[in-house]
């Protein structure tokens, strides 16, 4: 079956509406929308997806989600986390979110500090079309730079400008705030919610060069599942077939839901595909508990 549980729209930093990813997604068997920090974009998710069931277009299950950047604890880097099946009314979500949001416009206003001791004025104007939405993050600082001729694409003004390991006589790149694991465990908790590690191949920056030390890996997360974390991106689009295995072994032996996610972007990622193709049995815990039927 195919499933995607990690797609972002132009309600963060992809280039396809809400409404168009549920129907680029109808043959799915299920499909979860989760921009960066927000759920401005899943009434609109939601209400296409309804359409497509109720007119008898899909079978899928069209799951509300947002994906968050949190605390990555000691030793390691960089903590994305899913947050699968949520009420995007909640409160306690609605708070942490607007903290977070809070958090993102401070380092924006440092990068654009940043730029412009650079010689590089960018206008907030431009910024606010590149990014569409309240959500404004690194690729669409780089998009700007692209959209002006400062760079010939969003990798390359990536490389030069926004990354933690660009060139220091160009380097842009700010770190913004993270919440606490355990305020976020909470929260999305609250908002009925599965808690889901992405990617965790990117956990820690070296493991890019080096491979993972998937036996760090697997101590942490043991830690991570007594504190709240429900389940794992085991299988994911960039993996190789080892971290596939390695992760899926480490979540199942943990006692955590594994889930498969693209992590598509649109044309700002144009190597990756919606969808991931899985076994049943894979999803099978997952769809459980988010209450999805196989069809």
């Amino acid at each position: 079956m195919i499933v995607d549980f990690h797609v972002h729209s132009t309600a963060s930093d992809g280039t396809l509406d809400p409404q168009d990813v549920a129907y680029r997604a109808k043959a799915f068997a299920a499909v979860a929308l989760t921009d960066h920090d927000n759920t401005d974009g899943l009434a609109e998710f939601a209400e296409a997806g309804a359409e497509l069931v109720e007119s008898g277009r899909s079978d899928a299950s069209f799951v509300t989600g947002l994906e968050l950047s949190i605390e990555p604890g000691y030793g390691f880097d960089q903590f994305h986390l899913l947050a699968l099946g949520i009420d995007p009314e909640n409160a306690e979500l609605k708070k942490l979110l607007g903290r977070v949001l809070a958090g993102r416009n401070e380092r924006n206003k440092r990068i654009i500090a940043a730029f412009s001791r650079l010689g590089i004025e960018m206008d907030m104007d431009g910024l606010a079309a590149c990014a569409h939405g309240e959500i404004l993050a690194r690729p669409h600082f780089a998009r700007w730079l692209v959209e002006r001729g400062y760079e010939k694409d969003i990798s390359s003004a990536f490389a030069r400008y926004l990354l933690p390991d660009s060139p220091a006589a160009t380097r842009c790149y700010e770190e913004r705030f993270h919440p606490p694991q355990e305020d976020v465990f909470r929260a999305v908790h609250s908002a009925g919610g599965l808690c889901i590690m992405a990617h965790p191949k990117y956990w820690r920056r070296e493991w890019k060069r080096s491979g993972c030390d998937f036996a760090a890996a697997e101590r942490e997360i043991s830690r991570l599942k007594e504190a709240g974390l429900d389940g794992l991106e085991a299988l994911y689009q960039a993996n190789t077939p080892e971290e596939n295995e390695r992760f899926t072994r480490i979540a199942m032996k943990a006692s955590l839901l594994t889930t498969a996610g693209s992590d598509f972007h649109g044309s700002n990622k144009p190597n990756i595909e919606l969808g991931m193709e899985v076994d049943e049995m894979f999803v099978a815990p997952l769809f459980e508990r988010l209450k999805i039927g196989v069809k």
